[in-house]
């Protein structure tokens, strides 16, 4: 028999509704699979196996019944600490859970731990490691999420971006990443950092586990990504406002997903990215360290010296920048959202690298979120698809990104994209 750590969500909702598989069975095996790995991978923040066994016989009829799934540990919950990936608040017990995971919770899901995140979502790394190979990042910020759903310990994963932390290390780590549209799931029991960027999303092993996640967590209807389209995709090929960051391995990745969608009958085009676009990418750090300055108030004024040197040099930094720096980039963004709309005009998505490479080595550097922080402040929807290895032998994907509501056309591309290379 299958290891239940395998399969995927959407595979072991269909054997638990089936009654051949049990959630306390999948809970179990993902508990052993943890057990085996977290000594390496290092993925959780908070693992309590009896109260992952309790949530599992708990767990609600629903969409997601009995189907594990890890929180990333700048969201709330009520029954695991949550430390927000910093020492100011170790062993925090929030009184009730973020409401993206009572969401997850009310569709049947069982919750099986809290995920490392960077600190504050931000910069300073964790101790999780690639599972492909532990001398490498995981990236992030949302790094114990995707190396938790890429080493089998749980079905899926939420993150949160606010440049690149969904994608990025998802792309690194070999799994789904989906970042909806912004506001898609309510932020309530987040630790905002970015009023206008911060958006939460999940990590999962396939695009359809994406999908029927989202979808029982929010009431929406996100199709069914594995179901052959009607047509081919009208694509448009970017690789981004800096190409310059890209490793050659990932021009030419780029390449072969354009050919392979060509050849399966999309009609791909060259998308010249409009001024108002750059201008936004450009002012994308003021808008976000600007606001995470704001969100940090209290931390930044009485807890200076539990924050990491990397973070207080953005913090300190952001403390020299006029206010009207911050109103330049929110209006920047703004106008940007209003130009891809009318540019996009007639393509189904855009398709674009999901990294500069294969994901860097040491742990020190969660990796660079260029081809990410665009389309994460245009507030549409991204999604990273693994599709190759790099020279090292590391995970490499190809991102799709489209108009904000247009979540469902955007997951059925990127699964599109997917088959056609194979």
């Amino acid at each position: 028999m299958t290891d239940p750590s395998r399969l995927t969500a959407t595979e072991a909702s269909r054997a638990i509704a089936a009654g051949t598989l049990s959630p306390a069975a999948l809970m179990e095996a993902c508990l052993d699979r943890a057990a085996a790995r977290e000594g390496v991978t290092r993925a959780f923040a908070w693992l309590d196996a009896p109260a992952a066994r309790r949530a599992a016989a708990a767990a609600r009829p629903g969409l997601l019944h009995g189907i594990p799934f890890g929180v990333k540990d700048v969201l709330d919950t009520a029954d695991l600490p949550t430390g927000y990936g910093s020492p100011i608040w170790a062993g925090h017990r929030p009184r009730g859970d973020a409401a993206a995971v009572a969401a997850a919770r009310a569709a049947g899901g069982a919750l099986m731990g809290k995920t490392v995140t960077t600190e504050f979502a931000t910069r300073n790394p964790g101790a999780t490691t690639n599972p492909h190979n532990a001398a490498h990042t995981p990236g992030g910020s949302s790094s114990g999420s995707a190396a938790a759903v890429a080493d089998f310990m749980v079905p899926f994963a939420f993150g949160t971006q606010t440049a690149g932390s969904i994608v990025r290390p998802a792309a690194y780590c070999g799994v789904v990443g989906y970042k909806p549209s912004f506001g898609t799931l309510h932020r309530g029991g987040m630790k905002v950092c970015s009023e206008s960027l911060d958006t939460i999303g999940i990590m999962a092993r396939s695009v359809a586990d994406c999908a029927l996640a989202m979808g029982a967590m929010t009431g929406r209807d996100l199709g069914d990504p594995d179901a052959k389209p009607g047509r081919a995709p009208r694509l448009g090929l970017t690789v981004g406002h800096d190409a310059s960051s890209a490793t050659p391995e990932t021009l030419a990745l780029l390449d072969r997903a354009a050919e392979a969608a060509r050849r399966a009958g999309a009609e791909v085009v060259p998308f010249a990215l409009p001024p108002a676009l750059l201008r936004a990418a450009e002012l994308h750090g003021h808008m976000m360290n600007m606001e995470t300055r704001q969100a940090l108030a209290w931390e930044y004024a009485h807890c200076r010296p539990q924050l990491s040197a990397v973070l207080l040099d953005r913090l300190d930094w952001s403390g020299t920048q006029p206010p009207a720096m911050l109103d330049e980039a929110r209006a920047a963004a703004a106008a940007a959202r209003a130009a891809f709309a009318a540019a996009t005009e007639g393509l189904d998505a855009i398709l674009t690298p999901s990294a500069p490479g294969e994901a860097p080595e040491g742990l020190s550097y969660t990796g660079d979120a260029t081809f990410n922080l665009l389309w994460t402040l245009l507030w549409g929807p991204n999604v990273t698809v693994p599709v190759a290895t790099g020279p090292k032998g590391l995970p490499m994907g190809v991102q799709v990104a489209g108009r904000m509501g247009d979540d469902r056309q955007v997951l059925a591309v990127a699964r599109w994209v997917q088959a056609a290379m194979g």
